[in-house]
């Protein structure tokens, strides 16, 4: 997989905390006690580039996972001075999740008080670590998730983009909470297209003990089918954390491919899905040689894997023309072909709005308002 990935400029910090992330051999094995043999470099790392390393740590949401691992490391070879820089990192990193672990434990039991259904959606996907935003989904109106919002949190209503509107999501900003709070009602997809999971995720949502809090999250399947739509017919990049957040998935044996394939083909996005479990799997294997444990029907059904992919920008980039086209075509078939009229006009704006995002973006050095 590495014939275009790695030539492309990969960064000294994405090498090395994919090498933290995802060491050689171990697959679902914890570390091991002596960890000699994952010194990927870190060991005479400067601090400009624990700096840059840590900066991309966040932004791939895998500090707390890679700064362990890190700290491991330089324990082991008595570095006090760099063990001092990841413990610096990790507590601080620690001490934002708490926070924003409180506010979503409260923000998720006033929904059930008042009688609402509300599930945790990509935020606690990167356990131990946490994603940058607050994300809930749940069937209850606007009006009263926002006056919920308000009277109980002080929130404020951010504005919303063309984007957020089709999609059905709402921003929130709420004193003492850094992170926002986006909240999707009854809609999922990039343009709101995708009713059929938004209908199945609350009744296949299971309850999970982060530390000493119990949140509802979706299944495994739902999982990936909102990771694929948000990688692969969204941003068109992927994060370390979705690497190891479906390699954990995998492992753990939570993955019902069979059923994943059923739901997936039913929303359109089943070749989406399954070239998003070939990239983690190419991805994995170039790191630590052994890639996903995937059934042949998903890699039949990939459309490409991670020789298409490229790091540029701080993430791993997934092209568009004509990889992500193709998806984006299956998937607008396919809801046709189910006779879903509206959703299907809903999707057909995606390309509209893209450009206008692009045209915007280039003008002004921002989307902000359109995507």
């Amino acid at each position: 997989m590495t014939k275009t990935l790695f030539p492309l400029g990969s960064s000294k910090s994405l090498i090395a905390l994919s090498r933290l992330l995802l060491p050689p051999g171990l697959g679902n094995a914890p570390l091991p006690d002596t960890p000699a043999e994952l010194d990927c470099g870190v060991a005479d790392i400067s601090q400009e580039e624990f700096g840059d390393m840590l900066a991309l740590a966040n932004s791939h949401h895998v500090v707390m996972r890679g700064f362990e691992a890190f700290l491991q490391i330089v324990r082991h070879a008595g570095d006090d001075r760099r063990a001092e820089w990841a413990a610096t990192a990790l507590a601080a990193e620690g001490a934002r999740i708490e926070n924003a672990l409180s506010f979503l434990q409260s923000i998720c039991a006033e929904f059930q008080t008042e009688g609402y259904d509300v599930t945790v959606i990509k935020s606690l996907d990167h356990w131990p670590d946490l994603g940058s935003d607050l994300d809930l989904y749940t069937n209850a109106g606007s009006d009263d998730v926002i006056r919920l919002m308000t009277r109980r949190f002080e929130a404020q209503l951010a504005a919303r983009s063309w984007g957020d509107r089709l999609a059905r999501k709402w921003n929130f900003d709420i004193p003492g909470l850094p992170e926002a709070v986006e909240i999707h009602m009854g809609r999922l997809g990039q343009t709101g297209e995708q009713v059929g999971i938004a209908t199945s995720l609350a009744r296949r949502a299971g309850l999970v003990l982060l530390g000493n809090r119990w949140f509802r999250v979706p299944a495994a399947v739902d999982r990936l089918m909102i990771s694929t739509l948000q990688r692969m017919y969204r941003h068109f990049y992927f994060r370390l954390c979705d690497i190891v957040d479906t390699a954990t998935l995998s492992e753990t044996s939570a993955i019902d491919y069979e059923e994943l394939r059923f739901s997936a083909k039913v929303a359109g996005i089943w070749k989406g899905v399954a070239s998003y479990l070939a990239i983690v799997s190419d991805y994995l294997k170039h790191y630590r040689g052994q890639g996903l444990d995937l059934p042949p029907f998903v890699r039949v059904s990939a459309r490409f894997g991670g020789d298409d992919i490229h790091f540029g920008r701080g993430f791993l980039r997934i092209p568009i023309m004509p990889q992500s086209a193709k998806l984006y075509g299956s998937q607008l078939t396919t809801l046709l072909l189910n006779r879903e009229l509206k959703n299907s006009v809903r999707l057909s704006l995606l390309p509209c709005l893209a450009t206008a995002a692009a045209v915007g973006h280039k003008i002004t050095g921002s989307d902000k308002g359109i995507w």
